[in-house]
């Protein structure tokens, strides 16, 4: 069994869900203030190794064309940076739409505007990493 972390890295915030221990549902867990890419990582790594964390899944923000921009590239690093600072495998994983995708989710559960926006990276980086979890037993593959 496999426990999996995601994160969605904002300007502003930092998103981050958690699997269940089997590695199938991902719920959203915490949003934590962005600080800089070495202290994110470094809080990342300790709820990772709070929560028994084996695989990490990062948000990579793509352009629409599928091309890298800027926020693609810090994703990029920040990856490198936890991989280094955990020695976990971190992949990245395609986050286009994930932050709509988490307001309409909580539009439909009836949250209101000030909820919506205090929840929504944490609520995007569940969507993340359910699609990454979702694409796994697609492929009936138990890592990847």
């Amino acid at each position: 069994m496999t426990r999996y972390l995601g994160v969605d890295l904002g300007a502003k915030r930092v998103g981050v869900a958690l699997s269940d221990p089997t590695g199938i549902l991902a719920s959203p867990l915490v949003t934590f203030a962005h600080r800089s890419l070495r202290e994110d990582a470094a809080q990342v790594a300790r709820l990772c190794a709070a929560h028994g964390v084996d695989r990490v899944v990062v948000g990579w923000p793509r352009n629409m064309d599928g091309s890298a921009g800027p926020a693609a590239r810090q994703a990029e690093a920040f990856a490198a940076r936890l991989r280094a600072d955990t020695g976990l495998p971190v992949e990245l994983w395609d986050e286009r739409l994930s932050t709509v995708a988490a307001d309409r989710a909580m539009i439909r559960g009836g949250a209101r505007r000030g909820t919506r926006r205090e929840a929504r990276d944490r609520v995007a980086a569940a969507v993340v990493l359910q699609s990454r979890l979702d694409a796994q037993a697609a492929r009936g593959s138990p890592d990847g």
